[in-house]
């Protein structure tokens, strides 16, 4: 007789344990265990428990290589899910073999799972190892599938398939919201997230934090009678009434120093959208500023041409909204435009703005606006480009860059790759609750009685073009962000503090992924010869970039440094990239007018003719404003059930190096949140969105 010693761990979340009876089938390569109950006196399987058995075997089963795991009816009980968080079994030999699953199994099934040793394909010569290998992606690609969501828009997860309710058992005991949020005047559809698989929803935790939260706020805006006024702000100072009790530096700073154009110029550098600005070495024909223009804004003994040749003029060009219509909010006209800004960096450290002009077509009704205008002129020039900026943050920065482009990493991820291939176990924590937060996204933002419908200029239909653009010259190089730095010309700008807390992260996630990727491929051969992950990198080719060739994104992978910088760059998208767009939402968005949704008046076609008046005629009323702010607030707010970067408590290596190398990538991101700290001890307004503690792993909010 074998002895075999058995660890069953439930997972922690409430609800995760189960009444339904669980056995065990061990299978090794010198034979197979019968299925065994697992059951003891008392509870077995609570929430939380780490419970064991031992399992008798007529002969020793040699070396283990797969489990089943079943569940089945308890007596008289309805079905009652299970997430199992691992396997562990000591051998008679006493090693002890560990079988990750990280999973619910939501109905009365059976599954299998491998002992967690990584490897690739050219790694299994058994040939049950490579039937299971070849039958769980069978299987995941039969339960996954793609879906258009808009046409030239990253395909996403075709929610529906996800619960057939012949094979799949909603958990009752999971919360779930049915988009109604009370006292607002927005019926949100997101029932549809109830179809989530199990595996892809958010915990009962995050779940309640992030719902249950949304409604008091929400409420409270009722009372207040904020959501009922379709009219114009009275004075620019009530705004700052919306969110009384939510102020930080950063929003107080942005609600005191909005109008300053040293800080209008910081917000490229800095602020919520900060991939956009890009060195200018020569003036475009469309934008025809002049030196006489702008030569009192230079500085003295220097000229445009002369600041060019030295690098310190930037553009902040908007030409991919141009042309796209409006729509009507509360029974008003919004209005659009395209602006282009130009920004020069001065001696003392300063990006100032030193022209706007708001087409892309010049002529005698597009002036080009310049700081010696009236105040009025200039403010209400900046509110525009920073109308322009929401568009470009949210729709391209934020959403496409970001959830977008990272859910359809997940999906391809889950479809191509099985548990036990290295690249799997990398990037799985970088997928978590990715795909149920886009759920919500798409409904909050993109639903016919959503954000984008009921508070924007654009609409749903605008919104979307936008992101069709951006996707349609969106590249590889881009994404790539030290190769994003340079293309720009930025790479030496001083006071870039997203630049470098960026390129510190990246260069860790790189230093690490490299560790990871040499242990598990030794050569290019290695590489070149892994079909599971060729077939990932041609999906997300073609699912995610439609097949768009001049996007530069590979087909294929052929060499080790090619595959260390793809999947380096869909970390860094899956966490930081969102990180440093989101997390300071709602600190430079609370105040208004620096981040308006909506445009009432239509641009300036002449100088001298705004007011006070004019300019609060043009910003967002009442209502558009407090309906932005309140998604904004919900969806900047990380709900508990955090897991920041580098975090990992599933364990999915085993193998000694990657643990060391993980304790390593842990060690460096815990310096980089040290330097960052003591940075910001010096600066006037810290910047700390990238600051690894900050930094989720996944895209999860």
């Amino acid at each position: 007789m074998a002895t075999y010693k058995v660890k069953v761990a439930t997972g922690t979340d409430f609800f995760s344990g189960t009444l339904d009876s669980i056995s065990l089938t061990i299978v090794g390569t010198q034979g197979e265990s019968h299925k065994q109950l697992l059951n003891h006196f008392g509870r077995d399987f609570a929430t939380g428990a780490v419970d064991e058995y031992t399992v008798q075997c007529q002969q020793d089963l040699g070396e283990l290589i797969i489990i089943r795991l079943h569940k089945e009816p308890h007596s008289f009980l309805p079905k009652d899910p299970w997430y199992c968080n691992y396997v562990q079994i000591c051998a008679p030999n006493c090693r002890v073999y560990h079988f990750p699953a990280y999973q619910w199994m939501d109905g009365y099934e059976t599954l299998a799972l491998r002992e967690a040793t990584g490897k690739t394909t050219a790694d299994d010569t058994l040939p049950i190892l490579l039937e299971h290998r070849q039958e769980e992606i069978r299987a995941k690609k039969d339960f996954y599938h793609w879906r258009v969501f808009v046409p030239g828009l990253p395909n996403y997860v075709d929610i529906p398939s996800y619960h057939p309710p012949a094979r799949r058992c909603r958990n009752p005991n999971r919360p779930e919201w049915n988009g109604y949020i009370p006292g607002f005047p927005i019926l949100i559809n997101i029932k549809a997230t109830r179809f989530l698989n199990s595996n892809l929803r958010f915990s009962f935790v995050k779940t309640a934090s992030f719902f249950y939260r949304l409604g008091p706020m929400a409420l409270a805006f009722k009372l207040r009678g904020l959501v009922d006024r379709k009219r114009s702000w009275k004075r620019l100072k009530d705004i700052r009434n919306i969110f009384p009790a939510t102020k930080t530096v950063v929003s107080e700073y942005v609600a005191e120093h909005w109008m300053e154009d040293s800080f209008f110029g910081y917000q490229y550098l800095n602020g919520l959208n900060p991939g956009l600005i890009r060195r200018c070495t020569q003036i475009p024909d469309k934008f025809p500023v002049t030196d006489e223009m702008v030569a009192p804004f230079l500085g003295e003994g220097t000229c445009l041409q002369a600041e060019l040749e030295k690098g310190n003029i930037y553009l902040a060009d908007y030409r991919i909204l141009e042309g796209i219509p409006t729509v009507e909010l509360n029974g008003h006209k919004q209005h659009h435009c395209a602006p282009i800004c130009l920004l020069h960096f001065g001696p003392d450290g300063n990006m100032m703005p030193i022209a706007i002009q708001l087409s892309q077509t010049p002529g005698p009704d597009c002036p080009i606006f310049l700081p010696n205008d009236s105040e009025w002129d200039w403010l209400l020039a900046k509110t525009w480009v920073r109308y322009a900026e929401f568009y470009s943050h949210e729709a391209i920065a934020h959403l496409l860059e970001s959830h977008l482009i990272g859910e359809a990493f997940c999906l391809a991820l889950l479809r191509n790759l099985p548990m036990c291939h290295p690249l799997y176990k990398l990037l799985i924590p970088h997928t978590r609750y990715n795909v149920q937060i886009n759920s919500i996204g798409r409904a909050l933002l993109l639903n016919k009685g959503g954000l984008s419908a009921r508070a924007m200029s654009l609409g749903l239909e605008g919104f979307a073009q936008v992101m069709v653009r951006a996707l349609s010259e969106l590249t590889y190089k881009s994404l790539c962000i030290p190769n994003d730095f340079v293309e720009r010309g930025v790479q030496d700008l001083p006071g870039y503090y997203f630049r470098d807390d960026s390129l510190a992260v990246w260069y860790a996630m790189e230093r690490y992924v490299t560790e990871i990727i040499t242990y598990y491929y030794p050569n290019d051969a290695a590489v070149e010869g892994d079909p599971e992950l060729q077939c990932w990198v041609q999906e997300i080719f073609k699912e995610c970039l439609l097949e768009r060739e001049s996007s530069g994104f590979p087909t294929c992978l052929r060499t080790v440094p090619e595959l260390i910088e793809y999947v380096t760059m869909v970390m860094y998208t899956c966490s930081a990239r969102h990180a440093a767009v989101n997390t300071g939402q709602l600190e430079f968005t609370s105040w208004m007018p620096n981040f308006p949704s909506s445009m009432r008046n239509p641009p300036m076609q002449a100088k001298g003719l705004t007011t006070l008046q004019t300019y609060m005629d043009t910003l967002p009323d009442v209502k558009t404003t407090c309906i932005v702010l309140l998604v904004l607030w919900t969806l900047c707010r990380e709900p508990d059930d955090r897991r920041p970067l580098g975090h990992f408590p599933d364990i999915h290596f085993v193998e000694e190096a990657p643990r060391r190398s993980i304790e390593a990538f842990r060690q460096n991101l815990a310096q980089i949140s040290h330097n960052i700290r003591q940075r910001n001890k010096c600066l006037t307004l810290p910047y700390y969105y990238l600051d690894p503690v900050l930094i989720e792993n996944s895209i999860s909010i």
